[in-house]
């Protein structure tokens, strides 16, 4: 693989929130990459810095020390390369599903009936077409995480970002909802970065990186990875 097919690097990437006796750190100095393709889950339990990483992958947060890049991409994280799927309820409730799915396209200057049809067709990509003209308050907890799937892969990014997706969802509907994420994820041509604390959510990926008090552990070293991509495995 090339420079190009990284598409976030972190280097030393520490996050501090606060300042003096009350600072919190949240991430030690993380050295990681996600590369084009990559399928990988972050484990640890609650409080263990895996979200705080996937923000900072995100451009959510900025590190406080160490840098984050992204090399793979021409814009950085930004103009929909990168998208962002949140554990909790995040559908705006005076819109429609469609109109939901499609509000980010809307706000990136893509007109409304274009952005209308390329929402269509990502809820078409998660199953969830038929309910396009509903409210989010009535949707179930699996309906409302699929939609929130389908505004992100409305976008076509390049690297999906998903924070804790079945966190408040129960064993099946979670396990549907990783299904949908990869499935979705290869049809776009996407790589796929999960959080979760489940083990069974995270075996249903390629890797498992695994965080524990604001330290990553467990990453594969990037020069085995590309030594031991040509036989087909990135693992």
């Amino acid at each position: 693989m090339s420079a190009d097919d990284v598409l976030v690097h972190c280097q030393d990437a520490a996050r501090t929130f606060g300042q003096g006796p009350a600072a919190v750190v949240a991430v030690h100095g993380a050295t990681c990459q996600v590369r084009a393709g990559d399928r990988i889950a972050i484990t640890g339990p609650s409080g263990s810095g895996k979200s705080t990483l996937l923000h900072l992958m995100a451009a959510l947060e900025k590190p406080t020390a160490g840098r984050v890049t992204w090399p793979g991409l021409t814009q950085g994280p930004v103009a929909g390369q990168v998208g962002v799927v949140f554990q909790g309820p995040s559908l705006i409730p005076a819109l429609d599903v469609a109109e939901n799915a499609a509000l980010p396209l809307v706000l990136a200057g893509v007109p409304e009936d274009g952005a209308r049809r390329r929402a269509l067709d990502a809820l078409a990509l998660v199953d969830a077409a038929d309910l396009a003209d509903k409210l989010p308050e009535e949707l179930s907890g699996g309906q409302a995480q699929r939609v929130a799937i389908a505004r992100v892969l409305a976008l076509a990014p390049r690297l999906v970002l998903a924070d804790e997706p079945t966190g408040q969802l129960d064993r099946a509907t979670g396990q549907h909802i990783i299904d949908v994420l990869l499935a979705t994820a290869d049809a776009i041509g996407a790589a796929l970065v999960v959080t979760s604390h489940d083990p069974t959510v995270a075996q249903r990926l390629d890797e498992q990186w695994a965080m524990h008090e604001g330290r990553l552990h467990s990453t594969p070293d990037p020069f085995e990875r590309t030594a031991a991509a040509p036989q087909g495995g990135t693992s």
